[in-house]
């Protein structure tokens, strides 16, 4: 985020480099750089003649480099955007010679996305002498509920710990779903709203009461009652609750018990960063460790692995996802 800042005020200030190389893994602030550079460096009037976009799959290097060289009509510069520039791995490198020597009166934006320039060749040594190279990595799970969090700060709204996690266990790390999504509740929902699990049910459609999130919770509790009614709604919903994701939740979580227990410093600061969940979460995560001890966790582990496989079909063809998840349950709660 520190580095989105200080690339987008650096350009508001008209401190323009010739290249933009934006490349990696996710690709939400990707778009939001290229964007930003095609939105604000021209006016409406320079863009006619002095903004192009074109895409990887349709040009040549010789094409890109052709338009980057062109002198700008009537403005002081112009912006070349190169969308889907991963469809040009297999000859980028030879964008190392324009690189060397780059128009100086050009922007030339290339989203390179879900793949990285090789450091050790031409290109990218070029580019970070004259350039901007910014590989945009993605968020590990426990680090999106945070990141929620400060984009819905940034305009003005809060949210609760619940509803974030609600968000992220419903839509994974996919920055751009989330964006999305957020973008609907800030429609409806006025400025300084915290947005609760109530929001996030009657707006995004997901159920703040039968999902994945809940049934971890209630697990952890031992609340037999609760777990069934969950796993009992998601057979009747399976395409929205896949047993796979509940799987690989309950074993991400059993798996931090794990951890809890081997930990000599239980206090809920070390909980949570040892873990690092939302510390709003740690006494859920202290609650089940009482319990499941050490020696039952291991074994939830073992079985969890077990219906790991069942769950993509290994084994279990003649039964259904619902019935797999009540056995398992009960293999957990028993």
């Amino acid at each position: 985020m520190d580095e989105i800042k200080q690339l987008v005020a650096a350009i508001k200030k008209g401190d323009l480099k010739p290249i933009y190389f934006l490349m990696g893994d996710e690709s939400y602030y990707i778009d939001k750089v290229s964007d930003f550079i095609e939105n604000t460096v021209l006016d409406e009037t320079e863009k006619g003649f002095n903004q192009m976009v074109l895409y990887g799959r349709d040009v040549t290097i010789d094409d890109i480099v052709s338009n980057a060289k062109r002198y700008p009509m009537m403005a002081e510069r112009q912006v070349v955007i190169v969308k889907e520039a991963q469809d040009l791995s297999r000859t980028i490198e030879q964008l190392a010679k324009y690189a060397e020597n780059p128009q100086p009166t050009t922007v030339l934006v290339l989203n390179y996305k879900y793949k990285k320039l090789d450091k050790r060749k031409a290109l990218y040594k070029a580019l970070k002498k004259v350039g901007v190279v910014f590989e945009s990595k993605k968020l590990y799970e426990n680090q999106v509920a945070d990141w929620i969090r400060r984009v819905l700060a940034g305009k003005n709204y809060e949210i609760s710990p619940k509803a974030a996690q609600m968000l992220v266990e419903f839509l994974g790390t996919d920055l751009s779903k989330i964006d999305n999504e957020l973008n609907k509740l800030k429609i409806v929902l006025p400025e300084g709203t915290q947005i609760t699990p109530n929001h996030i049910e009657e707006n995004i459609g997901i159920s703040k009461d039968y999902n994945n999130f809940e049934l971890r919770k209630a697990v952890g509790q031992r609340n037999i009652v609760k777990a069934h009614q969950i796993a009992k709604y998601f057979a009747e919903n399976p395409k929205d609750n896949p047993m796979v994701v509940s799987v690989s939740l309950l074993f991400s979580f059993f798996s931090q018990l794990l951890h809890l227990h081997g930990m000599s410093d239980k206090s809920p600061r070390s909980v949570a960063s040892a873990l690092k969940v939302n510390p709003y979460f740690v006494n859920e995560y202290l609650e089940a460790s009482r319990n499941y001890p050490m020696k039952k966790v291991s074994y939830v582990i073992e079985v969890l692995r077990e219906f790991d496989v069942k769950s993509k079909g290994v084994g279990s063809y003649a039964v259904s996802q619902g019935d797999l998840l009540k056995e398992l349950l009960v293999k957990i709660l028993g």
